[in-house]
């Protein structure tokens, strides 16, 4: 792990591209600022639906080999963000994917949604005492749109938090503030290039109001807004990488539901633990992760 400036950042991941599409342009940022960036991802991803139809036999119904293919995925995608240190919660393949909420898959033994909360959070804090993060980063207590393994992810790394005591300063939960989700369904309406924004897997184009979707962040609630304009393309490339799962039509992508959705270089997270930074804007937010650490 290259780590030049003292600060370090440890995202909490469910799935091969979930980092690349909610934090990659964050990380990009924070990796070529010469921050130390650990990612730790916790399945292998086994139940995605594939997209290239000459890979369709790896998928779980088939020859169940999509979650190894996907770790070389995950590592162009982290090589692209310029990220060094990546790692699998308890080793690739120790936690399957549980599928999407209220599957049967959501019951096979083994499935991330049926881990040992502390065994989990005992794995992820023996990475947080080797790495010795200031900031760790995962999801709302929703996941942000209900996926299991999301949900999952949020219990595990709030639990290994508080396990750290104190070693971790901060504690953050990535975000899409409502206003963002608004101007996706304006675009949706008005571009049929152009569906959404990242999660969910919604139709924007059949949405009346920002109120009928199932997630997104009060703008009030978004504490932290950080600008990696300059690392969109890196956050592009990085989802790239994830074939199997996005197709990139720059600045747009698109998951196996083909709903195109716009790729933003501004990424927003909440603040669930840890000092508030200074704020900047008219709506206050901070603009480092960092900021407040002493």
């Amino acid at each position: 792990m290259s780590e030049r400036d003292g600060r370090r950042l440890l995202l909490v991941h469910a799935h091969p591209d979930d980092e690349s599409i909610g934090t990659g342009a964050t990380m990009a940022k924070y990796a070529a600022e010469g921050a130390g960036v650990t990612l730790v991802t916790c399945t292998l991803g086994e139940l995605g639906e594939v997209i290239p139809a000459g890979l369709a036999r790896l998928a779980a119904d088939r020859e169940d080999r999509l979650g190894e293919y996907r770790i070389g995925e995950l590592a162009a995608a982290c090589a692209a963000l310029g990220v060094t240190d990546h790692r699998f919660l308890g080793g690739p393949g120790r936690w399957r994917d549980s599928g999407m909420m209220g599957l049967d898959t959501n019951d096979v033994p083994g499935c991330f949604w049926q881990a040992d909360l502390d065994e989990a959070a005992g794995e992820l804090l023996t990475v947080i005492r080797e790495v010795g993060p200031q900031v760790l980063v995962s999801y709302d207590d929703n996941g942000f749109y209900g996926h299991p393994d999301h949900i999952q992810a949020h219990r595990v790394a709030r639990r290994a938090f508080e396990l750290a005591d104190g070693q971790v300063s901060k504690f953050y939960a990535t975000a899409v503030p409502k206003s963002v989700l608004a101007a996706a369904i304006h675009l949706a309406r008005d571009n049929d290039a152009a569906g959404g924004a990242a999660g969910g897997g919604v139709d924007f184009k059949q949405v009346e109001s920002v109120d009928d979707l199932p997630f997104g962040t009060p703008d009030e609630d978004v504490t932290t807004e950080i600008d990696a304009t300059a690392f969109l393309d890196f956050k592009l490339a990085a989802m790239r990488a994830h074939a199997t799962q996005i197709a990139v039509d720059s600045p747009f992508f698109a998951l196996s539901n083909n709903l195109g959705q716009r790729a933003f270089g501004r990424e927003c997270y909440v603040l669930l633990a840890g000092p508030r930074g200074p704020a900047f804007g008219p709506d206050g937010r901070e603009s480092d992760l960092f900021g407040g650490i002493g």
